[in-house]
This record gives structure tokens, C-alpha cells and sequence, in this order.
């Protein structure tokens, strides 16, 4: 009798239960879903921007491959990364996440489902996994297509600098010993940085990509055609200059790029997540939340990120945004713009250890306001 009635009073005891349980999580997930409007945003942004663009320089290369260049290649990856779904994917799944924080109130429900005596917390929690199954897959398929066009469809000849006969994958040697046999691309395209005192004579591109040398001399300037060896010699310091560009160009991105990239732009939409589900939770409405997480993506972060300002330096260190543009993968451009190599250059000045702890303080800290306010609001 007495295991019978355990059992019987087992699934009443669970209501109180933070957890939330299997079909809690299910059902809001359904509810996400039905909503047509923002799954065809979140669908559009993520896979339907990317798929137009690719198929239409897939369809002008095809037609006119001499006009158009291929579809895919390493550059058209970063474009679409750095300049489409990283932006643009934050806003649509924290628009996500302000609608599963809110639309309880919004639609009038939150006082039945309080009434039922399911947890306030495990109300909450479920709609964190909802919405990541939702947000999760999506950019999943936008990345995978991203990756798989601008591999299949990369150039066959790297363009570097506008050189277009420069093989891919070189080493420094090799690199200098093409610069030495074509010292007019080596010159002429690359160029050089003169980095020193005022030189007297010093070999340029002259007229027609004629390889020539300025002399100044007595307050007047001459030029003469170069030699053979001063050609090459200054074709030697043109590639060691521009060899660590090269290095970071490639006619399709690396596999280990492709899966680095991939995380870090999912990492960003479960953000954009997280905090729009708090936001909405804690201010009790959905379209506020949304406008004031798209000025902080679009206005806030890049300039905050870039412009240092003395006496706020630890708050802008603060930012999640400027965290994540420190963990951004090599080889990538600058999410906010401006040169290569990790998102770091010209960016306030952050530890990756920092800018993991800030990460994680944002999750944490949004997950928990927007669960005490749904514990302490009002039925």
C-alpha cells in the first residue's frame, strides 16, 4: 500500500521541481515554431541571404565565367561569415529569445500556466533548450552550405594583391623565388613599405610597370631603368614584406577554419539568445528588448570596441561583443572592419582569459535575472 502511494503522489511532487521536464521543453518548443513570421526570418538570415547570393554568382560564373569569378573561395567565405551571419544571426536569434522570454505575458497565459503549479524557474529553463533547439540547427545548415559552396566552388588560381599566376600554398622560399622570377608583379603589385631614414635611391614601378630607379639627389629627382639584379633584389624584400599576407590567403578556406568558424558564429547565437530570453523576461515585453539588443550590435559594440575611451576602458572590457571579436578564429576579417588575423587588430585591448570570463559572466548573469524575475512576477 505504501509503494502505491508513493508512486501515485511521485508526479505531483515534480511540479515544484526546478527541472523542467521533457514535455515542458517540447511544448515550447511548438510554440516557437508556430510562429511563421520569425522562423522565416530566422531561416532567411541564416540560410536564405547566403543561398540567393551563392546561387547567383554560381548562375553569373556559369553564364559568363570570363565577367564573373567563381561562386565560392575564401574570400566570399569571409564576406559571408564575418559580414552576414555573425552580425545578422545575433539579432534574429536574440529576436528569438525576446519572443520566448515574453510571449507569456503577451499573450495573456502566464497566470494559467502559474496556476498549474508547475515551478516558475522550470518554466523558465524550458525555454532555454526550445530555443536552442530551433536556433542551434539553422545556423548549423547556413554555416555547412556556406563551407560546402566555397569549397566546391573555389578558384582554381589564387588573387593576391590583383596577381592572378600566383600559385597557392607556397612556403617563404618558394614565395621569394616566384617574387625573383616575376619581379615586376613582385614590385609593381605587392609594393613595399619603406621602413628607415630617407633612402638617396630606391627601386619603384615606373611608368608602363617599367622596374626603374629613383636617385634624389642635389634637390632634383632622376629615374633610370633598373638592372637585373637590383630588380630582383627588390623583389626579395617585396615577398619577405608580404609573405605573412599570403600566408593567411588561400583559394578555399581550411578545414579547421571552417570548423572553428562554425562554433564561434554558434557560440554568438546562443548569446544573442540567452540575453534577449533575460532581457524580455526581465523587462516584460518583447519589441524593447529587440530594438535596444539591435543598437547594441549594430551601434554600440562596433563602436565601443574600436574607440578607446580612458576613464571607461574596464566597462568597454566588458562588452561581450568586443569578447567575442577576441576569440574570433585567425583568418577571418575583423568583424567590425579593418584587417585580418583574429579580430584583433585595432580592437581594445582584452586577454583571451578575459574575454572567456566575459563571455560567461553575460550567459550566467542574463540566465539568472530573467529566471528571478519569473519567479517574482506577479501571477
Amino acid at each position: 500500500m505504501t509503494t502505491t502511494a508513493n508512486v501515485a503522489i511521485a508526479p505531483e511532487s515534480r511540479r515544484g521541481s526546478p527541472v523542467p521536464t521533457g514535455a515542458m521543453i517540447m511544448t515550447r518548443f511548438m510554440e516557437l515554431r508556430k510562429r511563421r513570421g520569425l522562423m522565416i526570418a530566422l531561416l532567411a538570415v541564416n540560410i536564405g541571404i547566403p543561398t540567393i547570393f551563392l546561387a547567383v554568382r554560381l548562375i553569373a560564373h556559369a553564364v559568363a565565367p570570363h565577367s564573373y569569378g567563381p561562386a565560392g573561395g575564401y574570400s566570399i567565405f569571409e564576406t559571408l561569415i564575418a559580414g552576414v551571419m555573425y552580425i545578422f544571426g545575433f539579432i534574429v536569434a536574440a529576436t528569438l529569445g525576446c519572443t520566448a522570454g515574453s510571449v507569456d505575458l503577451t499573450e495573456g497565459v502566464f497566470r494559467h500556466l502559474v496556476v498549474t503549479g508547475r515551478s516558475r524557474l522550470a518554466l523558465y529553463f524550458a525555454r532555454i533548450p526550445a530555443g536552442l533547439m530551433i536556433i542551434v540547427p539553422v545556423v548549423a545548415v547556413g554555416v555547412i552550405m556556406v563551407c560546402t559552396v566555397c569549397v566546391v566552388a573555389a578558384p582554381t588560381k589564387l588573387n593576391f594583391d590583383g596577381i592572378n599566376n600566383l600559385p597557392a600554398g607556397l612556403s617563404r622560399q618558394g614565395f621569394v623565388s616566384w617574387a625573383e622570377q616575376h619581379p615586376g608583379d613582385a614590385i609593381c603589385d605587392m609594393g613595399y613599405r619603406y621602413k628607415g631614414p630617407p633612402s638617396a635611391s630606391y627601386v619603384n614601378c615606373g611608368p608602363n610597370n617599367e622596374i626603374i630607379v629613383v636617385t634624389n639627389q642635389a634637390g632634383s629627382t632622376t629615374a633610370t631603368k633598373a638592372t637585373k639584379s637590383e630588380a630582383r633584389a627588390q623583389a626579395i624584400r617585396s615577398a619577405n614584406q608580404n609573405f605573412s599576407a599570403y600566408g593567411t590567403t588561400f583559394l578555399s578556406p581550411p578545414l579547421k577554419l571552417m570548423i572553428d568558424t562554425g562554433l564561434w558564429v554558434e557560440l554568438w547565437a546562443i548569446i544573442g539568445f540567452l540575453i534577449g530570453l533575460g532581457l524580455s523576461s526581465l523587462m516584460g515585453q518583447r519589441t524593447l528588448p529587440v530594438v535596444l539588443l539591435i543598437v547594441y550590435e549594430i551601434i554600440l559594440t562596433p563602436l565601443f570596441s574600436r574607440v578607446g575611451i580612458p576613464h571607461l576602458i574596464n566597462a568597454q572590457r566588458g562588452l561581450v561583443g568586443l569578447a567575442m571579436a577576441h576569440i574570433e578564429p585567425a583568418g577571418l576579417p575583423a568583424v567590425f572592419g579593418g584587417g585580418n588575423g583574429g579580430g584583433s587588430n585595432q580592437l581594445v585591448t582584452e586577454s583571451t582569459t578575459v574575454a572567456v570570463i566575459v563571455i560567461v559572466a553575460w550567459i550566467v548573469v542574463w540566465t539568472a535575472l530573467g529566471a528571478w524575475r519569473m519567479a517574482k512576477r506577479d501571477a
